[in-house]
């Protein structure tokens, strides 16, 4: 009966011991799975917790919307033809004269390069005055001014070659290739036409994105969705801003997982279970799968759908709950969208602070021990 009373004593002033060395504070990776419960709205907290679903799958399930708007779509192609202002021209005149009026001594033709075309649409040629250039093709012009040289000089010819200028001209800056300016020729009509004279996009097509600028006017597309919608390879405008870059979405993975860290999105959507899978997991020697949660700032249309309330305002503070443990637990996790910002944290099982606290008991004893040992000596 002793023996047994000892064995009794012993095992309580062990838990006692054991408690007592748990509550001081052993190294975690953060609160557990009763405390983020405990720290709930409907206890009086700061965030509601909500236990995923597949309605709260289908409430939460927003991707962000990328597309050029039907004015950028509607824009018809331009034509590579008409001069327009900004435009720079190559002009060749040949007089049927021996003594011409600009051609130089033993010559008879004149060459006259880079000559831009002002703000007004007009360029100068001299003997044939200020004409206007802008709105007319290369032959128009050089009808034009054959007319009007054709009067100082018999039977003049003119050849007009239009140069690069700044006048249908597109920037293209970011992720490509070859960054610069390109003219808006025939084959550089559309975006994907403007692309591939840049040398093509440098960073992975999955998640790159191509956002045009024209004016006041702004619109993104998913490189991806450039060529299965026919619809986004718009047309070029002069003056347009063409930028490519990588999403810049992230997540955040903390907790007992493989990997603590701020994670770029490699896809256009992520799930839950992607998002442990690319941290490296669950760590088994410390994860809780019953306590895998997604904290976000959920806007107030989405947050009232999930708590199917109408009296929120602004911002909630919202906390997912995932048992990946449940009989479809893993398919919510699989189904469960992860969105930018997002902190995906995993709680230690309550083994793992027991296991802590038994190494430490028991450190401090083989301590206390080894020191009862040397004093002996």
């Amino acid at each position: 009966m002793k023996s047994l009373a000892s064995r009794g004593a012993r095992l309580v002033a062990l838990s006692l011991v054991v408690s007592i060395v748990a509550s001081c504070g052993l190294p975690r990776s953060g609160p557990t799975r009763n405390e983020i419960f405990a720290g709930s709205v409907q206890r009086e907290g700061d965030a509601f917790v909500v236990e995923v679903n597949q309605r709260v799958i289908a409430a939460t399930a927003v991707v962000p919307a990328l597309g050029f708007s039907e004015a950028f779509q509607n824009a018809g192609t331009v034509s590579t033809e008409v001069i327009r202002p900004g435009d720079v021209l190559d002009l060749t005149i040949y007089e049927n004269v021996e003594d011409g009026l600009l051609a130089g001594a033993g010559s008879n033709a004149a060459t006259i390069s880079e000559v831009t075309v002002d703000s007004s649409g007009f360029i100068f040629v001299p003997y044939a005055g200020r004409i206007r250039a802008a709105g007319n093709t290369p032959n128009q012009l050089r009808e034009i001014l054959t007319r009007n040289l054709d009067e100082q000089t018999p039977d003049p010819q003119v050849l007009i070659r239009r140069a690069a200028g700044d006048g249908a001209t597109v920037s293209v800056a970011g992720g490509v290739g070859g960054q610069g300016i390109y003219p808006i020729e025939r084959p550089t009509r559309t975006l994907t036409g403007m692309l591939s004279a840049a040398g093509g996009i440098s960073v992975e097509p999955d998640i790159a994105q191509i956002t045009v600028v024209r004016g006041a006017h702004t619109g993104t597309i998913w490189f991806e969705d450039l060529y299965s919608n026919p619809q986004f390879d718009i047309s070029m405008r002069g003056g347009d801003r063409i930028l490519v870059e990588e999403d810049g979405r992230s997540f955040t993975s903390l907790g007992a997982t493989g990997q603590q860290a701020r994670v770029p999105f490699d896809s256009q959507t992520i799930s839950a279970i992607e998002a442990i899978a690319t941290v490296g997991g669950l760590n088994t020697s410390l994860a809780d799968p019953t306590g895998v949660f997604v904290l976000r700032n959920e806007p107030e249309e989405i947050a009232s759908q999930v708590l199917g309330r109408s009296d929120l305002i602004g911002a909630q503070r919202m906390i997912y709950v995932l048992d990946l443990t449940a009989p479809t637990g893993m398919f919510e996790a699989r189904d469960f969208v992860i969105r930018d910002g997002d902190t995906v944290y995993v709680t230690e099982a309550p083994f793992t602070q027991w296991s802590k606290a038994l190494n430490a008991l028991t450190g401090t004893l083989g301590t206390a021990n080894s020191l009862n040992s040397l004093g002996g000596d």
